[in-house]
């Protein structure tokens, strides 16, 4: 708890820094890019589209009964990919600034937090073609008071991600080898993920450790709402909260645990 304290006493003292590094991401990624952040809001069009056409049409793959798969399919894939992108980035974050690190004091927190908060700004990006397709395919109609609860959703995956963002930062510096790793790791996760198929294809047997997923309790939570303009059952909102709140407890109580290590593996 300590450690959450810390972080958050010296957010706002290092706001600039935290700015910065961002701005600097933002740079980077769009850089000699003619469309440059349009990029954000046209990708998972574009991969909505192909995915669309591979599943639907060439695998058979659907959507709940009276559901857009188009709609589905697009919510599943901005939350998977912002959680992608996040972590990955947040990965190398500690290791690609090590000259950083050495020439001045500068809490190693900051870069896979820094990382996280950019991909989240890109993940609001992406909201603006999400909602187009909710509207094109009239999934608007459902809307209801609990879209309310989306910012709170989002929120909590947030947490979850820096938490996993802090341990993988924390790994990487240790075991090079998790860069690649890490690459399968999320493959597998697109796969056991009702992303792009309904869970009610899933074999009982097997159900409730496809529902355990933390990354299935925030994309089904956020589907309720905008697909069926319904609040997420009792036990999706405890998850989600209890998985938010334990990631981050523990990502940065293993990255305070390690970091004073990191200028020994430069």
């Amino acid at each position: 708890m300590q450690a959450i304290k810390n972080i958050l006493g010296n957010f706002k003292r290092y706001s600039f820094l935290m700015s910065q590094l961002i701005s600097r991401d933002f740079k980077v990624k769009y850089k000699r890019s003619v469309l440059g952040v349009l990029w954000s809001i046209l990708y998972p069009v574009f991969m909505m589209i192909v995915m669309a056409i591979v599943f639907s049409k060439m695998f058979r793959m659907g959507a709940p009964k009276g559901v857009s798969y188009l709609a589905y399919l697009e919510i599943g894939l901005v939350l998977f990919q912002y959680f992608s992108d996040a972590t990955t980035q947040a990965m190398t974050s500690v290791i690609t600034n090590f000259p950083l690190m050495t020439k001045v004091y500068i809490p190693k927190y900051i870069f896979p937090l820094s990382k996280c908060l950019f991909a989240g700004i890109n993940f609001v990006l992406t909201l603006i073609p999400l909602f187009a397709v909710v509207v094109f395919t009239g999934t608007i109609s459902h809307f209801s008071v609990w879209y309310l609860l989306l910012p709170i959703i989002f929120f909590f995956g947030l947490l979850f991600t820096i938490g996993v963002g802090f341990v993988l930062s924390t790994i990487s510096v240790f075991l090079r080898d998790i860069l690649y790793i890490y690459g399968i790791i999320v493959m597998i996760l697109n796969y056991v993920t009702p992303i792009f198929y309904d869970i009610s294809i899933i074999p009982t047997k097997y159900l409730l450790i496809f529902k355990a997923n933390p990354l299935y309790v925030y994309i089904n939570s956020a589907r309720d709402i905008i697909l069926f303009g319904r609040c997420p059952n009792g036990v999706q909102l405890i998850l989600m909260v209890v998985y938010g709140i334990a990631s981050l407890l523990i990502g940065a109580l293993i990255f305070k645990k390690n970091q004073d290590k990191f200028v020994y593996y430069a």
